[in-house]
């Protein structure tokens, strides 16, 4: 059976923008549609379900960080994946997109060429994701989302809750930076903006329950983790 197509929400105030980005997707066989403004943003998003939205910050009626907001909130878009443009080059703006959860980010102006690659590659990393039902494979480690149990080289590990979900968040992300207020946020469900360093003594638990394999959890300085297979083994 052949995979359903994939459906892209493309948001942006600029007219000229939308097309052309509408229209290289298209043509890179993509469902698409678009909105202009924040609140019109969520409401497609609600109603589409699309696999990814192409995501504008600067938008009238809301800002793009609080479509972000919005969508991870919701039980029903919070899986939604999403490449934010941006106007702005400056760090903070694209720290605080990916601690709310955006998956890439683009910077204006940008090669049509470009963002199709960026669409194309977070949804090879959304549908390695959810392809396999409840086991997920990440160089020698194995985690049972079923069982909620992981072994390293088919070794059980003893890991209590919040190490599994740790783990399990960067897996399931695995190639992706994860901010530690991203991880404060959907591990401990605690507000992003707490300054603990709960998180990195517990990176620092699971490395050492991990063995060798804790290696590929990388620390990047001043933002978070990232899970990062080892090169030449499937992920």
């Amino acid at each position: 059976m052949a995979e359903p197509i994939a459906r892209v929400l493309v948001v942006d105030d600029e007219p000229d923008i939308v097309a052309l980005v509408v229209y290289h997707l298209a043509k890179a066989g993509y469902r698409v549609s678009s909105a202009s403004t924040g609140p019109e943003a969520v409401a497609e998003a609600k109603r589409e379900r699309p696999t990814l939205i192409v995501l504008d910050l600067m938008l009238p009626g809301m800002s793009g960080f609080d479509v972000l907001r919005e969508i991870r909130a919701d039980a029903d878009t919070r899986e939604i994946a999403v490449l934010m443009l941006t106007a702005r080059k400056d760090e903070p703006d694209r720290i605080k997109g990916l601690s709310l959860g955006a998956d890439d980010y683009l910077t204006k102006p940008f090669s049509p060429q470009e963002l199709v690659l960026r669409v194309q590659a977070i949804l090879r990393r959304v549908q390695a994701g959810g392809a396999s039902s409840d086991l997920l494979h990440v160089g020698p480690i194995a985690i049972d989302r079923a069982a909620h149990t992981v072994a390293v080289n088919e070794r059980t590990l003893d890991l209590t809750a919040t190490e599994y979900k740790l783990l399990l968040t960067l897996a399931e992300r695995r190639g992706r930076v994860q901010a530690r207020a991203h991880l404060l946020e959907s591990v401990w469900e605690a507000a992003p903006d707490i300054q603990t360093r709960t998180v990195d003594m517990h990176v620092q638990r699971l490395r050492s329950k991990l063995g060798p394999a804790g290696n590929m959890i990388e620390t990047v300085r001043g933002f978070g983790y990232r899970l990062t297979p080892p090169v030449g083994r499937s992920a």
